[in-house]
């Protein structure tokens, strides 16, 4: 009646979070959880903060790593532990709401076995847990989205960003069948999504279960910057997804996923990720009046850079 749910909290340099992360997944409601803890290396004092509550909780599973191998790595040597019906990538920056874990549960509990992820709402926090914004709400009010979609979503998860990926509860099924996570990207959901949607749904909970943590250190605050490798594992991924669109639907929405990466590459000069989403534009579609523009316009030596992050500030916040 109560499947083992499997948390692998995730922890690099999160010395003032870690504790709080850890407490939030033994303070929760549902009673059946597997909790395995992976420091990937960190320098600052988390195995120090991490210690100081395993020693006393053994039934926690703690994985020290002696170097480091970032997020998908790092999870997949957690995973190897695995043994729950449900599975949790926890970063060991965020926060758990107490009946976060029960809910997903019972959610999961009412889907056939072609749900293969459960994800919900969740709000974002300062480093003081001050309140940012909500998640949903914010996509909702810039007009990212109209609806969060949920169901079979492989097209609507090429075409862009709507999942809160720290609020996810996988079924473990899926996680073997692509075994892990691909170990040669540098962030892991954009590839997860892409793969997992192709053969699973997807179910959307509206609640805030998570407290997702923003802060200057967060992986997300460096997306575009110059010689970001997060930008060069999303080509991967768009590389990855050619092979694995069925319709000529989908292949359009790869297309204009592909073209915006590529007006990114270039306005956040990345002058090596731009070469390559445009020779992937090209393999998708004839080049176009638009092409040959950004492509010159990569060429001058202008603050792209700043261009662009002027105007996502302003447009975006």
């Amino acid at each position: 009646m109560n499947p083992l749910v499997s948390v692998v909290c995730l922890c690099y340099n999160h010395e003032l979070f870690v504790a709080e992360a850890i407490h939030s997944v033994l303070n929760q409601t549902y009673p059946n959880i597997q909790l395995i803890v992976v420091d990937d290396c960190s320098t600052d004092g988390s195995v120090q903060v991490i210690r100081e509550i395993v020693d006393n909780k053994p039934s926690i599973d703690f994985i020290h790593l002696k170097q480091n191998l970032g997020n998908c790595k790092a999870f997949n040597q957690a995973f190897e532990k695995v043994k729950g019906e449900y599975v949790i990538d926890f970063a060991a920056d965020d926060v758990m709401l107490p009946n976060r874990i029960e809910k997903q549960v019972n959610h999961f509990q009412k889907l056939s076995n072609s749900f293969g992820v459960v994800f919900s709402n969740a709000d974002y926090i300062d480093a003081y847990g001050n309140f940012l914004r909500n998640h949903s709400e914010h996509l909702l009010k810039k007009k990212r989205i109209k609806v969060v979609p949920q169901g079979w979503i492989f097209q609507p998860v090429l075409f862009r960003y709507f999942i809160c990926s720290p609020t996810m509860m996988i079924r473990k099924k899926v996680l073997d069948d692509l075994n892990g996570y691909d170990e040669n990207l540098a962030y892991e959901d954009f590839d997860f999504w892409v793969r997992a949607s192709r053969t699973y749904q997807f179910a959307y909970l509206p609640e805030v279960l998570t407290q997702v943590r923003r802060n200057i250190k967060s992986m997300s605050t460096q997306w575009y910057a110059q010689g970001d490798r997060q930008l060069h594992s999303t080509y991967l991924v768009c590389q990855k997804a050619v092979g694995l669109c069925q319709t000529d639907e989908e292949k359009n929405t790869l297309l204009m996923r592909v073209r915006y990466e590529f007006k990114q590459a270039v306005f956040s000069n990345n002058k090596m990720e731009a070469k390559l989403f445009a020779e992937l534009e090209k393999k998708l579609a004839k080049h176009g009046l638009r092409f040959y523009l950004l492509s010159f316009l990569s060429r001058l030596p202008l603050p792209w850079a700043w261009v662009r992050n002027t105007y996502y500030q302003l447009r975006y916040g």
